[in-house]
């Protein structure tokens, strides 16, 4: 008898909508994560990624439709789901002036951990990234890679069935970045958890099982990094001019292609760049001040399916949400 893998969707949404008066952060999105996966969010600030999370999470309730996570749903269950998540958030919430160790102890006791589980977790999860022998230091004395690594840790301890990931390498040098990734690809193998991260870093959405691009609030694709880097339908061939204009139109007239600029570059696909660059360097002659032959990336696939580049964070609606954030963490500390 032949058994079939069939994927268990963790996360489900459906048709959630979230708005801020005038203002939809959210519009209309469907979308499921399976169990043990990483899936991301890749997109600019303001995209909607954050709002998502906090009514995934909990911390935001949907204007409408619906967000369940093992079938609780986030709005009406929202203890349930609680028991079931970790949230690694933008900004920093450990407290600096505990040490590590008491940090993870802290929220340990807040997820009812058994006294007898608590230091065996607490020595797995510091070991997991790296800072076991830094567990009685003081945070305040943390960098902000060590930090981020604590949080991680920190998601783990209550062992989550899923670890929301918001922006996590937000700040941090490339090679800290790169350091936090290694512990991240880890987790679904080593700890059974499933990812949900959210970034505007294209490398970073490079490690994802699947991506879903949101712009402007709306879900634009979701697929496979590869799935997505073959929708640009070959290599991207970028040149720059001193007639730019002129060069448009006469690679548009060879090759029969849309041409689009960026950043002073003329850009165009073709599934054999290699071939085309002679040809683009004769019909244009001396006027060519530099070609380049890339293979399709992420920011290829966003920059075609939303015809620009990544934009500065709309203020407004970020503002907004961070009160509402704040809000919640108040009156759940409360409670």
């Amino acid at each position: 008898m032949v058994h079939f893998y069939m994927p268990v969707p963790i996360i489900k949404v459906q048709n959630l909508i979230k708005k801020y008066g005038n203002l939809t952060a959210v519009s209309d999105i469907s979308f499921e994560v399976e169990q043990g996966t990483i899936f991301g969010f890749l997109g600019p600030n303001g995209a909607g990624k954050t709002t998502t999370i906090g009514i995934l999470c909990t911390l935001l309730a949907p204007t409408s439709g619906s967000a369940s996570i093992f079938g609780h749903d986030c709005a009406r269950e929202s203890s349930e789901v609680r028991k079931s998540i970790g949230i690694v958030f933008q900004d920093t919430t450990l407290d600096k002036d505990l040490t590590a160790r008491e940090n993870l102890v802290f929220h340990a006791y807040l997820y009812d951990v058994k006294k007898s589980e608590r230091d065996r977790r607490i020595n797995e999860a510091l070991t997991f990234v790296g800072l076991y022998d830094r567990g009685d230091d003081l945070v305040k004395k943390f960098s902000g890679g060590m930090k981020r690594r604590l949080e991680v840790a920190r998601g783990l301890i209550h062992r989550p069935k899923v670890l929301f990931l918001d922006e996590p390498t937000l700040g941090l040098d490339p090679q800290t970045r790169a350091n936090l990734w290694d512990f991240i690809v880890e987790l679904p193998r080593r700890h059974n958890v499933t990812i949900f991260m959210t970034t505007h870093y294209m490398d970073e959405a490079e490690v994802c099982d699947r991506i879903a691009i949101i712009d402007r609030g709306k879900i634009i694709t979701i697929g496979t990094p590869e799935e997505l880097k073959k929708t640009i339908g070959g290599d991207v061939i970028y040149v720059k001019t001193s007639d730019n204009r002129r060069a448009k139109s006469e690679i548009e007239k060879l090759f029969r292609v849309e041409v689009s600029e960026q950043d002073g570059e003329l850009f165009l696909t073709s599934l054999k760049g290699d071939a085309c660059i002679p040809e683009i360097i004769r019909a244009l002659g001396d006027s060519v001040l530099s070609v380049r032959l890339q293979r399709p990336t992420l920011n290829d696939v966003f920059l075609k399916m939303t015809g620009r580049e990544m934009r500065s964070e709309d203020v407004s609606s970020g503002d907004t949400l961070k009160a509402e954030v704040r809000t919640y963490r108040r009156h759940h500390d409360r409670s």
